[in-house]
């Protein structure tokens, strides 16, 4: 089990500018770790991630039984930082029938129509269900601000896009985050913090490797070559809405195993933390059970 102290440095702190040159992405978090060499290292990461995987089978199928409370889990994320390899992961030995997957891509014509939380909201978790977003409402604080021309796509009232846009913008998700929690969701955020050299491996991964080239697309350089200031746009992002109800976990996303760990232990101690329990039937309901098993026994 990895500590709460290890948890608690990945945490984005409440009222505080936050600033990535201070968490490193190659950070390897638990002692043992630096110990180890890099196969040793990702043979005690799995052992750990297959113990931690039963455990949120279990606090998954009880979330499901308790059907009190949703959990929403947000990956944000630079390109081949690793949010398609980490909901497949973490939810592997999760049962499907508690758990959904969304991806955020372009707004449809319908969606830009709406407000900008619109579609998310529409993809919201039941009560009893794990859902995960790999992006989501958040990029209309990150993408969007790098590309605002964007905005001229999305029918806004000229005399609402001014110098407090994007502060009212995450006043918005705070609120709507807060009402969420409010009523029985509990929300996680994960931001995958690559570094830029770990994702120039990865895209030339992509590149030499047949299997992967449908992974890349030209657009990723551009993309790229924005890096300086998607930085900027994620710093004051997670700095305005890292909040007690909902914060924001910079996770170490250099070290894929590393990664999915720290998430799956997050997850899992969430859901531990909510005091689930299995419905406890009513008299007539116990009635109706022991009738039943009797009329088993009869067969």
């Amino acid at each position: 089990m990895i500590s709460d102290k290890i948890i608690d440095k990945c945490r984005v702190r409440f009222g505080r500018k936050f600033q990535l040159k201070d968490r490193d992405p190659a950070w390897l978090a638990l002692k043992e770790f630096r110990e180890l060499s890099t196969s040793e290292s990702k043979d005690r990461a799995k052992a750990i991630m297959a113990r931690n995987l039963e455990e949120l089978t279990a606090a998954q199928e009880l979330l499901y039984a308790d059907n009190r409370h949703a959990v929403l889990v947000i990956l944000q994320a630079m390109d081949a930082a690793g949010k398609d390899s980490t909901s497949k992961h973490v939810m592997s030995g999760v049962n499907p029938q508690g758990c959904q997957v969304f991806i955020f891509k372009r707004p449809s014509a319908e969606e830009l129509d709406h407000n900008f939380l619109w579609r998310c909201m529409l993809r919201l978790p039941e009560r009893g269900r794990i859902g995960i977003f790999n992006r989501s409402y958040y990029e209309e604080v990150l993408v969007v601000k790098v590309h605002p021309q964007i905005l001229a796509t999305q029918s806004l009232p000229d005399d609402r896009i001014d110098k407090a846009f994007w502060q009212a913008r995450y006043e918005d998700i705070n609120s709507f985050e807060r009402h969420l929690v409010r009523n029985g969701t509990v929300i996680l955020k994960f931001f995958l913090n690559v570094s830029k050299e770990e994702q120039k491996r990865r895209f030339l991964e992509r590149l030499e490797r047949p299997e992967k080239n449908w992974k890349f697309s030209p657009a990723d350089l551009g993309e790229r070559s924005r890096w300086d200031d998607y930085q900027a746009a994620y710093e004051e992002a997670l700095s305005a809405t890292s909040t007690p109800w909902a914060p924001w976990y910079v996770i170490p996303a250099d070290r894929k195993w590393l990664m999915r760990l720290l998430v799956a232990e997050i997850l899992t101690n969430t859901i531990q933390s909510l005091g689930l329990a299995y419905p406890e039937p009513t008299p007539e309901e116990r009635e109706d059970l022991a009738k039943a098993r009797e009329v088993l026994l009869g067969e």
